[in-house]
């Protein structure tokens, strides 16, 4: 699994994202380099070389190159979750499993998406010998990405076993007790990102225009989570608030 992996502000597409792997970096700012990776952000108001990520195994670290600005991290999940970076700093670590980068460009604010997917884990009580193991489904159970799974195999974690997948509305209708801001776009975004965690094989599930089929996906998705018991009759609480987990 990439261990970071940077949407640009209008990266809908996969094809868009921005893959690293650890020690790699990627720097940030209004002028494109001719050679090696770069986020290039068109607007007069980013510094011509504004920042830079470093990957660190499975976080990342950010440097503000920007003389004057202070760049902020939001955890889009969060109550308000952030973290300043100051101008001039380097390697500030980044805790987040999803953050956005927010940048301030004269009268705008302008942002860019960088995921965490990969978690690690210790895989005996001995000694730490050799790399750490990866676990082959990272899911945290507290995220609304795991919320959205949850609802999507509701039917079938019921006893549905050919029930037809839930609709856009549907899915909002069972999210809305524990997510009250949910909307199309945001579950769109969260089945996006589910398939990068469970590392979905690109399949041939596109229209004729080459875009991705959302219902393929999540079919797909459904699929492999069933199969590998990744979600449980008892997660089901989860969607009417009494999971522990939900917010």
């Amino acid at each position: 699994m990439h261990s970071i992996i940077v949407v640009p502000m209008h990266g809908t597409c996969p094809d868009d994202h921005i893959h690293l792997e650890p020690g790699d970096s990627l720097p940030f700012g209004r002028t494109a380099r001719p050679h090696g990776p770069h986020l290039t952000i068109p607007h007069e108001g980013v510094s011509r070389e504004a920042g830079e990520i470093t990957t660190a195994g499975a976080y990342w670290r950010i440097s503000n190159l920007s003389s004057a600005q202070t760049y902020v991290v939001e955890n889009p999940e969060g109550a308000g979750e952030h973290i300043k970076v100051a101008p001039g700093r380097l390697d500030a670590p980044v805790p987040f499993e999803f953050a956005r980068v927010v940048l301030p460009a004269g009268s705008e604010l302008l942002s860019f998406d960088v995921w965490a997917p990969r978690h690690d884990f210790l895989d005996s009580t001995g000694p730490r010998d050799g790399a750490p193991t990866a676990c082959a489904f990272p899911l945290d159970r507290g995220k609304r990405y795991f919320h959205v799974l949850v609802a999507l195999c509701a039917a079938r974690l019921r006893g549905e076993p050919h029930a037809p997948l839930p609709t856009a509305e549907e899915l909002i209708d069972q999210l809305r007790p524990l997510w009250p801001a949910v909307s199309r776009t945001a579950v769109a975004w969260n089945i996006d990102y589910l398939a990068v965690k469970l590392r979905l094989k690109p399949a041939p599930d596109t229209v004729p225009g080459g875009g991705p089929r959302l219902n393929g996906k999540k079919e797909r998705l459904v699929s492999l989570a069933l199969r590998f018991d990744l979600v449980r009759e008892t997660d089901l609480a989860l969607l009417s608030g009494r999971g522990g987990a939900a917010r």
